[in-house]
């Protein structure tokens, strides 16, 4: 009886609205333009609900500084209200007994039947909600200057040949053909979609399966090969550079192309620019029909009585059609739930969405190893480490394929 009083009364809470919400407290690391327009669609939804919103922003794309900061917290014995987090990320806080219980919520708006499977493997654990889906991104992009590309010869590129005459045309004219900043996550991005171009079978056999045959083998040295080839496209000034930065090269007629996942849309909306006339977004060639994807997440953790009102309201806002469909609109993502109509979505949010169900459909819906949905940090940062060693050129493609498929093994333990 206790307990039904105890699930009643959340829910409760939940519907009690402004009467019942004080304030959240959110980690995120939203920061660049598109990103803070879009997490402000949020801020704005909460407050006309009476929750007061309290940033807590901490820079860096990849999400490592906010990690960092939220580890502190967390050992303090002060948590957030919420925390954006990733993939496996998030099953480890949940691991550790940090996370709160969302089923009110869930249960209430039937997020089981809305939220695809590929997500809940993430947002929930041991039965339990513990974090609320925002959007699905996928990796597997890349972003054309239309401008530049028409200079180019104007045909999009479908293949690896095609693309590499493009890279090629965009330098002789004088520009930086591929617009990218020389971080770690950044180079696994783009591995990402190299990988997945020589095959999805190859993909899942590598990052899903951890296969040794194919993290060490021959298509992985040429998976290395292509990455060497890109890194003679990028400008001397790469090392450091935060990925919208790149982006905005792209935007600026700078950069010809970037390959990054779709919040760069994002950053294109923000300054103005429209799909088709201004850029092109297509898929990294080769991997058309397939998807690498990452969710982001805002998870929950344990906070006391007087602030779960508050949080379990930001756990409906977020789950809202209306939120979701607004939201992703600005952010460059899709959404989370599969009921959202793509009717306020530009074309590529629109090929998005496509592209995501036609993949799901598929069975080539495949969690994103630079994003921490293929497999557990260790396995993702021992990746990382080998890819940007090569890029960097300290190993050549047949050495950074065995040492991958060395790096794996050792943090598989």
């Amino acid at each position: 009886m206790r307990k039904l009083l105890a699930t009643t009364a959340m829910t409760l809470a939940i519907l009690g609205g402004a009467a019942q919400a004080a304030e959240v407290e959110v980690l995120h690391w939203w920061t660049s333009g598109g990103e803070a327009a879009a997490l402000d669609v949020l801020k704005k939804k909460l407050e006309s609900q009476g929750v007061t919103w309290k940033d807590m922003p901490v820079a860096g794309g990849g999400g490592e500084a906010a990690m960092t900061a939220l580890r502190a917290r967390v050992t303090s014995g002060n948590p957030p209200t919420a925390v954006q987090g990733l993939g496996f990320d998030i099953q480890d806080w949940a691991k550790q007994g940090a996370l709160g219980d969302l089923n009110a919520v869930a249960s209430k708006e039937g997020w089981d039947k809305t939220i695809p499977e590929a997500l809940q493997k993430f947002a929930k654990y041991d039965g339990k909600w513990i974090s609320a889906p925002v959007n699905v991104h996928s990796t597997n992009w890349i972003w054309i200057n239309k401008a530049q590309l028409d200079k180019a010869g104007g045909k999009i590129p479908a293949t690896w040949d095609d693309l590499v005459k493009v890279l090629d045309a965009m330098k002789a004219n004088g520009i930086t053909p591929l617009a990218h900043g020389g971080q770690a996550w950044q180079e696994a991005t783009i591995f990402d979609g190299v990988v997945l171009s020589l095959g999805a079978d190859f993909y899942k056999a590598a990052f899903i399966d951890l296969d040794p045959k194919a993290l060490g083998g021959d298509k992985m040295i040429e998976a290395f090969t292509r990455m060497a080839k890109l890194r003679t496209y990028v400008d001397k000034d790469f090392s450091g550079r935060d990925w919208n930065l790149a982006s905005a090269m792209v935007i600026e007629g700078k950069g010809g192309m970037q390959m990054m996942g779709d919040w760069a849309k994002g950053e294109f909306l923000k300054a103005g620019k429209k799909p088709g006339a201004d850029f092109v977004c297509i898929r990294f060639p080769g991997t058309q029909g397939a998807v690498t994807f990452n969710s982001d997440q805002f998870m929950m953790f344990k906070v006391g009585a007087d602030k779960q009102a508050a949080q379990l309201t930001m756990a409906s806002d977020i789950e809202s059609p209306e939120f979701q469909s607004a939201f992703n609109v600005v952010k460059g993502s899709v959404p989370a739930r599969t009921d959202v109509p793509d009717t306020a979505f530009d074309d590529c949010g629109k090929k998005g969405i496509a592209d995501l169900a036609d993949a799901a459909k598929n069975g080539k819906l495949f969690g994103s190893m630079a994003h921490g949905h293929a497999a557990p940090a260790a396995i993702k940062n021992a990746v990382y480490d080998v890819v940007t060693r090569q890029f960097n050129g300290e190993l050549d493609p047949k050495a950074a394929a065995k040492a991958l498929a060395d790096a794996v093994a050792a943090a598989k333990g």
